[in-house]
């Protein structure tokens, strides 16, 4: 762990750097959320007890079974009765069959399932110039990872306005409410349908857009490359995703403790993965996504950035090695 936070406090001068104003970055707070909720040491287990680590016959996945939907669909994929213990039927099933098999399967379900140390690190963002011009930022995400991009961007001096749909609310706010103090406390909030004239008016005059959807989820509600580019030309769209904008990873499901297995962010005893932190994917990716806005607008640079939770994790565990 100590590695890991001295890679991120690099992290953090970095972004510093790159911010107009000045941001007062700690390593420890920025990876934590444990002043809001009450966490367990992680292990096999995730600090939340929500995801495990479960051995297959040649190797390790990361599983997360964070909603109902996702109890629902356990025995679909391991073949269990209904009745069955979800975590036991994973378990039983996983040990007579390889990982491959298991985490194809999982993502053909849209289950949050990764092979431990799958993930590539991050490429070099591919922008192009644009016109430098003032702007709000949008942040239409929820959780951790992208409304924390949003905090960051907002101690950074921007006016960041967060935009939620009345039928889906961010429920940071509901169960952790400290924690969305931290992320949101300093955007205005609005409530507004996501699939509307009126957003799309507002992305046409925002500076940035902060996204935390599936872009197939998204272009449902119209809210695709090719027509957000043509109202805006010069946005800069920070679509953040578990495993990737484009290409089968973007279909995929991930959470924070998930997506860091899949980037190798785990400590090993012997043979037995660990993991480390509360979802540091989450974390990582919000600084990770602010610091490259911020480097983007300096040079006054628009386009979509790919950030990836499980490519972050990746990065920083190359980092931290």
């Amino acid at each position: 762990m100590t590695a890991l936070l001295d890679a991120v406090a690099t992290a953090g001068d970095r972004l510093v750097a790159a911010s107009p104003k000045r941001i007062a970055f700690d390593p420890r707070r920025a990876l934590s959320r444990r002043d809001d909720l009450a966490l367990a040491e992680p292990g096999l287990w995730s600090a939340n007890r929500r995801s495990r680590l479960v051995p297959c016959r040649d190797g390790w996945m990361a599983v997360t079974l964070a909603r109902d939907e996702d109890r629902a669909l356990v025995p679909a994929w391991t073949g269990a009765g209904f009745e069955d213990e979800p975590w036991q039927a994973i378990l039983r099933t996983a040990a007579g069959r390889e990982v491959s098999e298991m985490v194809a399967a999982g993502t053909e379900l849209h289950l949050p399932v990764a092979r431990l140390v799958e993930a590539e690190p991050l490429a070099a963002p591919a922008l192009a110039p644009g016109k430098a011009i003032d702007g709000l930022v949008l942040d239409l995400s929820a959780l951790w990872a992208g409304p924390y991009c949003g905090a960051l961007l907002a101690e950074a001096g921007y006016a960041v306005v967060k935009i939620e749909s009345p039928a889906r609310p961010d429920s940071t706010a509901q169960y952790m409410p400290q924690l969305d103090a931290r992320l949101n406390g300093a955007k205005r909030r609005c409530q507004m349908a996501l699939n509307t004239p009126e957003l799309l008016a507002k992305i046409g005059e925002a500076r940035v857009l902060i996204t935390s959807a599936r872009p197939h989820a998204l272009a449902r509600l119209g809210l695709d490359e090719e027509r957000l580019f043509a109202i805006n030309p010069d946005l800069l769209w920070v679509a953040i995703t578990a495993h990737g904008w484009s290409g089968k990873a973007a279909t995929r499901v991930g959470f924070g403790d998930d997506c860091a297995a899949a980037g190798g962010l785990v400590r090993w005893n012997e043979d037995i993965p660990h993991f480390v932190g509360d979802a540091l994917a989450d974390p990582l990716t919000g600084m990770t996504a602010a610091t490259l806005a911020l480097e983007a607008l300096a040079h006054g640079l628009r386009g979509l950035l790919d950030v990836s939770l499980a490519r972050t994790a990746a990065t920083f565990a190359r980092e931290a090695a």
